[in-house]
Formats: structure tokens, C-alpha cells, sequence
């Protein structure tokens, strides 16, 4: 917002005008890509190539939109003993564990979860990494409001997005010279089940729900499609993004992106 002051000089009245950083840096601009189901290693190579090219300038702000096959990770702590069972029986139930560089503890990934990974220039933005998280949060807790849940940033040792005592929304990120990868998981209609097998972000005794159990079996939502977009929405909204481009797998991979 432009503000004007106004200095008196005998009769004279001369106007300032002051401009907020924003306004001098112009209208945020983001490339949303929708990717829509991805091999966890493909996603994490991606977002090295992507994270290298941020930091050199060759792109601009870069949003990844997907999910992912089941899948378990853990962070950079490798707090192994938050998997609860040996990597042959994840293996025998179709699932992969990969240990990751991000921060946070152990987490899952699977159909019917929308995952985003943010990467963005926190120094172009004019945001810390607190406030990264925080908004964040806030981007999930901005989606489960649309559906009537209210939905919490995490208290004292909680990390994520929790509904009550329960939580809907993971996050662990990386932050590398100022440009960020990994980012937040928010559970839409995951299978539960495969939650049992971890520790979930190492905080024990604390169970994990989804939109679609919020909400009730007795609400139909809409397709996973449309709360990607949603959940998208409200990301480039929390953080001030005005210019979106959005691309598709296909266009991705035809600039040889993949």
C-alpha cells in the first residue's frame, strides 16, 4: 500500500512517497507444476535440479504439486528406531523407505495425500525460515477450514497441522542458501494403516487423521484434483504470489525437465 506524507515548508507542501519492498520488487511470480503421481527418488532428483537452478537464477519460483507411491522417510537425524518394522516387511506391504536431508522425523507418503515442495527463494521473498513454516502451516490449516474442520498449528515438541489431538498435515523442509526444497504433506484419504508402522514425526501416542475422517464418510469431497488446486490456492495466496503460471507432467517433461 502506498502512503503519503506530507511536509510543511512555510507554504509549500511537498509529498514523499513511500513504497514497501514488495512494490519495488514488483508482483511475486510462480510455476505451479502438476505432476500428479511420482516415484519418491524421481521427485527428490527433480528437486535438486530445480533447487540448483534456483540458486543460480536460470528459474523462477517453482512449486511442485503431487504424490506419491507408498513410501516412508525419514530426516536428516535418520531416527530409524520411529520405523517400527524392518525394511523387508515395508518392502513386502509395497512400500519403500528413503532417508532424506530434510528436517523433521519419520514420516509417510501415499495415494490420496497432496504433497507440495516449495522451490522458492526465501531471500526474494523477504521471509525466514520461521515464518517459512509458519505459513506453511497455515496454507493446510486454510484448506481444512473450506471443508468446516478446524484445523491447528503445532504446540510445544508438535510439529505440522493437527485437528484437535490429531494430526492432518506433515512438514519437513530443506533450506540451502536461502532456496527451499521438500515442503508439507496433508492427508486428504490416505490408508491410515500404514501410519501404524511408524512413529509419526517421532511423537508418540498421538493418532493421524484425514480430511475425508474429519469431514465424515458422510460427505463426499470432491476430487483429489480439485483440493490439490486448493491446497495450491492457498499456498500462493498465504505467500503473496499474484503471477501463476500453472504447467502439467506433459509440458514438464517435454522441456526436458524430468
Amino acid at each position: 500500500m502506498k502512503k503519503c506524507r506530507i511536509s510543511l515548508y512555510g507554504s509549500c507542501f511537498r509529498h514523499f512517497l513511500f513504497i514497501s519492498p514488495q512494490e519495488m520488487r514488483g508482483p511475486r511470480s510462480i510455476e505451479i507444476w502438476k505432476m500428479g503421481a511420482v516415484n519418491y527418488l524421481e521427485a527428490l532428483k527433480l528437486q535438486e535440479k530445480l533447487t540448483s537452478d534456483r540458486k543460480t537464477h536460470k528459474i523462477k519460483d517453482t512449486l511442485l504439486s503431487l504424490q506419491h507411491p507408498p513410501t516412508f522417510t525419514l530426516g536428516k537425524r535418520r531416527t530409524v528406531h520411529n520405523v517400527l518394522v524392518s525394511e523387508a516387511e515395508l518392502k513386502a506391504m509395497g512400500a519403500e523407505l528413503h532417508y532424506t536431508e530434510r528436517g523433521g522425523d519419520a514420516t509417510f507418503h501415499g495415494p490420496r495425500q497432496v504433497i507440495l515442495y516449495p522451490i522458492i527463494s526465501l531471500r526474494d521473498i523477504g521471509t525466514g525460515a520461521r515464518k517459512y513454516v509458519e505459513n506453511l502451516e497455515s496454507t493446510m490449516i486454510e484448506l481444512a477450514s473450506l471443508y468446516g474442520v478446524k484445523a491447528r498449528a503445532g504446540e510445544t515438541g508438535e510439529t505440522g497441522v493437527w485437528v484437535g489431538q490429531r494430526k492432518i498435515g506433515a512438514i519437513g523442509v530443506r533450506i540451502s542458501s536461502g532456496i527451499t526444497s521438500h515442503g508439507l504433506a496433508f492427508n486428504i484419504d490416505p490408508d491410515l494403516n500404514y501410519f501404524k508402522h511408524i512413529v509419526p514425526c517421532g511423537i508418540p501416542d498421538k493418532e493421524v487423521t484425514s480430511l475425508q475422517k474429519e469431514v465424515g464418510l458422510g460427505q463426499k469431497l470432491p476430487s483429489e484434483q480439485v483440493i490439490h488446486e486448493q491446497l495450491v490456492s492457498c499456498f500462493t495466496k498465504i505467500f503473496g504470489y499474484t503471477d501463476v503460471t500453472w504447467r502439467d507432467k506433459t509440458s514438464v517433461s517435454s522441456d526436458g525437465n524430468e
